[in-house]
């Protein structure tokens, strides 16, 4: 006899994710029999399911793909032809080493391997006893939706990549087969977030097909790049924030006269990977037109070379904005440059010129160096407001910020630029640096700090930092004044990317500090939460954990200390929530 509190799961519980659990075919039969009496207890009756490619599939309830532009396009840019460039390696050539020394090294890596994938494997049991919803609450153990997320399951989609990576195939499976029962016409939004749907969701689905080779995934995925690719339905076919869905079905559609650069600019990868799976150019012509845009204003902006955080798209206006960041609200704008241009093999030469000219100006105006007692060679990423004197730059670190390291060293490997390389290492060593320098061995979230005039080392003032410094916080600090963790990839994303192009350890050593770091402030009874302080090390949880804890914070951690062909950078882009999207 049924409890209420099981029947209550088995009520909100998918047919198709259910179904999923016995997706193995000797136990089909048993599944089907099981799931059919369940459903006949409960009342339920599926909606709209086929078998599709060895999976039960239930296709969107609304087909994006029938959809008529309200402001159509006569004639789609193609995807760049031709055999792709051979680019220059990223990769270290990396060596296996038989010694005694060396298999006593892989024995450690091996172990500490084995700790990262035990508190994924914590995080996803748990997340199992809400599976369906966008989130875990990892301290009350509460299901959370996302506004603006679709009620989509955003970590079940984007933790399929990590499980596959993993070895875990038959959770993959399991998560697999209930991703292709989402029904992304379904939902109690009116519109969803373009850009993070587009990062976790499509993202999600491609790298997963990308490493198991799915037909079915890639089949969801193509689904929901209909209904993401009507955000382009604009008269300028420029993107809004939000894709608004009746908006969209009625042709009402205008970009946004203040969104985010990150927004409107971080598409390129999903879509440049989908128009090369699919054959359909409809997608790459949409970021096409984006990246177009990018060029036009380069070098018009009030800080040229860079574009500003927020962009006017409804006018196509750039010039009108004062501030510029590669940190929150702007970052994968120029994340995505030397990985589209990796991605499309060298094929389209403009993606290469917009990185070229936007790190300049960001190494000579938005890199610091802090000042520090020993001088340590170490840049962070900060902010430029331009007034009318010129550009002032405000030496704020934020966590978002340290994927520039791994961008810079991307950028420098890929177009033969040897000083980014070294310019990503001291960036990715400033992180490291505030990691350790946090009595919780995390760095916060935003922190001020005491800066160099130049990216020169400079020498300490102590009466600079009587006056100005956090007396509570190690010399070289201001202040940390968002204090808090919030799981956070962005270290561990550029700790990781430098080893693998640098083969250096001492950035594996730096990971498992931050690993023990942040698994002993952040550890809850059912998995890890977000915390309010790295000031402390008596943390106090706030009960979140977003879905890149599975899909990058984890996954990083798990990579570093795994063997170097294991996603191997020569072979895959990672997209900005670190799905791995197969290059040419």
């Amino acid at each position: 006899m049924l409890t209420e509190n099981v029947a209550w799961q088995i009520q909100h519980l998918p047919f198709d994710a259910m179904l999923a659990l016995f997706r193995r075919k000797t136990r089909v039969f048993a599944a089907i029999t099981l799931i059919c009496t369940l459903y006949l207890l409960v009342g339920l009756v599926p909606e709209k399911q086929e078998t599709l490619f060895g999976f039960t599939y239930v296709r969107n309830s609304y087909d994006w793909s029938k959809q008529l532009f309200a402001n159509p396009i006569a004639e789609y840019t193609p995807l760049p032809t031709g055999q792709p460039r051979s680019l220059p390696r990223v990769q270290y050539a990396f060596t296996t080493d038989t010694s005694p020394e060396g298999q006593a090294r892989e024995a450690v890596l091996a172990s500490r391997r084995a700790e990262v994938k035990d508190a994924f494997v914590k995080s996803w049991n748990s997340y199992k006893n809400v599976f369906g919803y966008d989130e875990l609450m990892p301290v009350s153990g509460y299901g959370h939706d996302v506004a603006g997320f679709g009620g989509w399951g955003a970590t079940l989609v984007d933790s399929l990549s990590t499980l596959w990576i993993m070895g875990l195939r038959d959770e993959f499976y399991n998560a697999a087969a209930a991703a292709v029962t989402i029904d992304y016409s379904k939902t109690k939004d009116t519109s969803c977030n373009f850009f993070e749907t587009t990062i976790r969701h499509l993202g999600g689905l491609l790298g997963a097909y990308d490493l198991s080779k799915e037909t079915a995934v890639l089949e969801k995925a193509v689904e929901l790049g209909d209904m993401l690719y009507m955000a382009f339905d604009t008269p300028n076919h420029m993107p809004p924030f939000w894709l608004d869905f009746d908006d969209a079905k009625d042709g009402r559609q205008v970009a946004g006269n203040r969104d985010p650069s990150a927004a409107i600019a971080s598409s390129s990868l999903e879509f440049t990977r989908l128009a090369q799976l699919t054959g359909d150019n409809k997608y790459y012509d949409a970021i096409n037109r984006v990246t177009r845009v990018l060029d036009e204003w380069q070098n018009k902006t009030v800080l040229p070379g860079m574009w500003p955080t927020y962009f006017d798209a409804y006018q196509l206006q750039l010039d009108g904005e004062s501030s510029f960041t590669i940190g929150a609200l702007a970052d994968s704008l120029y994340e995505y440059l030397p990985k589209t241009y990796a991605l499309l093999g060298g094929l389209e030469p403009v993606y290469e010129k917009l990185y070229r000219g936007s790190m300049e100006t960001i190494i000579n105006h938005i890199l610091f160096r802090p000042m520090t007692p020993d001088q340590a060679d170490i840049l962070f990423p900060g902010n430029v407001y331009v007034s009318s004197i010129g550009p002032n730059l405000t030496p704020e670190a934020q966590h978002l910020s340290c994927f520039a390291g791994g961008m810079f060293g991307l950028g420098g490997k890929l177009f033969n630029i040897p000083e980014h390389v070294d310019i990503g290492e001291k960036i990715t060593k400033g992180c490291i640096w505030a990691y350790d320098a946090m009595p919780a061995g995390i760095m916060p979230e935003i922190c001020d700090l005491l800066k160099c005039e130049t990216l020169e080392p400079c020498e300490w003032d102590d009466s600079v930092w009587q006056q100005n410094g956090a007396k509570d916080l190690k010399k070289g600090f201001r202040n940390a004044r968002d204090p808090r963790y919030l799981l956070r990839p962005e270290a561990i994303e550029s700790v990781f990317l430098m080893y693998r192009m640098t083969g250096k350890t001492e950035y594996q050593e730096a990971a498992w500090r931050m690993f023990q770091a942040i698994r002993k402030a952040t550890e809850t009874d059912l998995a890890f939460s977000s915390i309010e302080s790295v000031k402390v090390t008596d943390t106090v949880k706030t009960d979140s954990m977003e879905s890149f804890w599975f899909a990058e914070t984890l996954r990083y951690f798990y990579l570093i200390f795994s063997s170097p062909d294991l996603i191997n950078l020569d072979a895959y882009v990672l997209n900005t929530e670190a799905h791995p999207l197969k290059r040419p």
